[in-house]
């Protein structure tokens, strides 16, 4: 059975985090779903610089289902918008409880996890402009991804692929990362783990 993944993206989301995230998930095999959070219940956003991205479903359809990965993306102000929607509050937190892996990148670590006490037990890492405002146990400023338990967090468009790579390891293996990566032409990045 593959592995499943949820990605939530809203009006202002980061694309190179968004994409690069459902890109290499894919790649690996995972099982993929782009939710889109809007109010209208469109499919379709547009990112932070002008990019359109079409979801494969709305947020509102996903509230009883489960994955293996929740993978929020940053960027403002889509971070805000993914923050303030109740229905990815609801299954950030029920991937919390289960023990299932959730991962941020960007603002979204402090905006969506760190907001709602997701990171309150958690050492992570997240924009530079935005750390300050992690609410995490620990802050590591220095590692470009962060993985503390279930709980994956990284700094912004420049670490998307190490990200990606981090999430693909988590879900499916180091075999499959590297088999995912190498073709990418990809060198091995430190990632912290706590």
């Amino acid at each position: 059975m593959s592995k499943t993944a949820l990605i939530p993206i809203a009006e202002g989301c980061e694309e190179i985090e968004a994409i690069t995230v459902i890109d290499v998930l894919r790649r690996a095999g995972v099982e993929v779903s782009v939710a889109a959070v809007n109010s209208d219940s469109s499919l379709s956003i547009t990112g932070a610089h002008s990019i359109q991205i079409s979801a494969d479903c709305s947020i509102d359809t996903c509230v009883n289902g489960s994955w293996d990965l929740i993978a929020v993306p940053g960027g403002i102000p889509g971070a805000e918008h993914l923050a303030s929607c109740q229905n990815l509050d609801t299954l950030l937190r029920s991937q919390v409880q289960d023990g299932k892996l959730y991962a941020a990148i960007c603002a979204a670590p402090a905006l969506v996890l760190g907001s709602k006490g997701l990171l309150a037990n958690k050492t992570a890492t997240g924009h530079p402009m935005f750390q300050q405002n992690l609410n995490a146990k620990e802050l590591n400023s220095e590692s470009r991804v962060v993985v503390d338990g279930n709980c994956i967090t990284s700094q912004g468009p420049g670490t998307a692929l190490d990200f990606a790579l981090e999430l693909v390891e988590q879900l499916c293996g180091v075999v499959k990362r590297e088999e995912v990566g190498s073709p990418m032409v990809l060198t091995t990045s430190a990632t912290a783990y706590y």
